[in-house]
């Protein structure tokens, strides 16, 4: 019997455009009126969840940043926190500032970016993502490295995006010589630095202790790297169709793509029982 459900966003929950379909608004917001949790569980820092997924009723928590942060969103409250230690960013910031990647860091629900390289987006776009989300969830600072030294205590993610293939695959070696952390990724031109015990498993770990519900008695849905340990914890993992070939190995079932609802189908077919 499933008795909590985690949802990946990108790829995954939304569509191709971004976004929550009525379909599968109205599939979880029926689950959650049956008496099971849903659990969001992204990649995203906390200000950059979509306005149609907190509009979701019933929503309860929120796994933020790749499991650097557990929310109870009805009480805005911070359940569990899993940051890179202090002096390991450090030691990261010394060795990304002998490339030349752009660079974006989640600390305090917020996602920022270089104000130059912001500046670069706003009149040229973004090559590596929607240019319009990109302008509206990271904010622009001087001195990016600078700032995440000043915030070293709470950096949840540190992301880097290549332009280059090639480049991706020389800085994922670069980063494995670094102990402390872990790398993972959500997309195919970038790269997301957590820490070492951080993952989306790991926060949803935490809550299913806190709810008293055993791991074989969640389902998870996920499409990217980043899924994979959520899934390998879960009962009933499930890869949507769109998903990168080694999340579907770990997947017990795979659903319809996200551009056809297959989170919804899913739901009704192993939950609803529609």
């Amino acid at each position: 019997m499933i008795k909590l459900i985690a949802l990946d966003l990108d790829g995954t929950t939304l569509n191709n455009e971004g976004k929550l379909s009525p379909k599968t608004k109205m599939v979880i917001e029926t689950t959650i009126t049956r008496g099971v949790p849903v659990v969001i569980a992204t990649g995203r820092v906390l200000s950059a969840l979509p306005q149609d997924v907190l509009r979701i009723k019933g929503l309860h928590y929120v796994i933020t940043s790749n499991g650097a942060n557990l929310i109870d969103m009805k009480s805005n409250k911070l359940i569990y926190n899993n940051f890179i230690n202090a002096e390991i960013v450090e030691h990261i910031l010394r060795t990304l500032k002998k490339y030349k990647f752009m660079t974006e860091v989640f600390t305090n629900g917020n996602a920022y970016i270089e104000e130059a390289v912001y500046n670069k987006i706003r009149q040229n776009g973004s090559p590596f993502h929607n240019t319009s989300y990109v302008l509206a969830t990271r904010k622009p600072v001087a001195g990016l490295f600078d700032y995440i030294l000043m915030h070293r205590k709470t950096i949840e993610n540190i992301n880097l995006n290549f332009e280059n293939p090639k480049d991706r695959i020389m800085m994922r070696d670069v980063l494995a010589r670094i102990d402390g952390i872990a790398v993972t990724s959500s997309f195919d031109y970038n790269l997301e630095i957590c820490g070492s015990s951080t993952s989306k498993a790991d926060a949803l770990k935490r809550l299913c202790n806190m709810l008293g519900i055993a791991s074989n008695e969640v389902m998870a849905c996920g499409d990217s790297e980043n899924d994979i340990e959520m899934l390998r914890y879960v009962g009933v993992p499930i890869a949507v169709e769109n998903a990168k070939k080694q999340v579907k190995e770990v997947a017990r079932h795979i659903a319809l793509s996200n551009d056809r609802n297959g989170v919804a189908e899913a739901i009704e077919r192993l939950v609803l029982e529609v």
